[in-house]
């Protein structure tokens, strides 16, 4: 899949372009990195600067995310085009009501010891798991949810060619609440 570059840091509509990384070990688990301070679980992204190529943003946020280098994974694909959420009102800044995402599928090729959350001064996380498949869409924040049903929808066309995971039991109470 090709990938394409961002123009703009906040488009015309209000969306903030950013990239989102769903990183595997190749076991059909996927990482889940602890937001700092105990707030929740989430994939590692961030925005894409005025300017910057999406390529260069997903690598430069892998490495301030998580420590990873370009080496140190093997890029597996990403969504065909952006994946839009809102945020909520009271989230809502400046003229950004929400964020525009490019999402990549990587596969971890170097040891786990790699991962470290050191490499700003502002860490995003404290602390990471491998997780199931579809467990990341329980425990994002809410209204992240779709975009992320979305994206592991489009990649594990990728991650698993024969089929997609079994949807959880708890499956049903997501897919209720996304479409309350």
């Amino acid at each position: 899949m090709s990938i394409q570059s961002a123009i703009d840091y906040i488009d015309k509509d209000g969306f903030r372009a950013n990239v989102g990384i769903v990183l595997t070990r190749g076991s059909g688990e996927v990482f889940l990195g602890g937001r700092v301070g105990g707030r929740g679980w989430q994939f590692p992204q961030g925005g894409v600067n005025r300017g910057e190529r999406v390529e260069e943003a997903l690598f430069r946020e892998l490495k301030e995310e998580i420590g990873l280098e370009r080496k140190d994974v093997e890029v597996l694909g990403s969504t065909r085009g952006w994946l839009r959420y809102r945020l909520p009102r009271q989230y809502v800044r400046d003229r950004c009501i929400g964020q525009k995402q490019r999402w990549f599928l990587l596969k971890l090729v170097a040891d786990e010891s790699k991962l470290r959350f050191d490499a700003t001064a502002t860490p995003e996380f404290d602390r990471w798991r491998w997780a199931d498949y579809w467990t990341p869409v329980r425990e994002v924040i809410y209204f992240k949810r779709r975009v992320y049903v979305r994206a592991l929808h489009d990649l594990g066309q990728l991650m698993f060619p024969e089929g997609l995971p079994p949807y959880p039991e708890w499956w049903p109470e997501i897919d209720s609440a996304r479409s309350a």
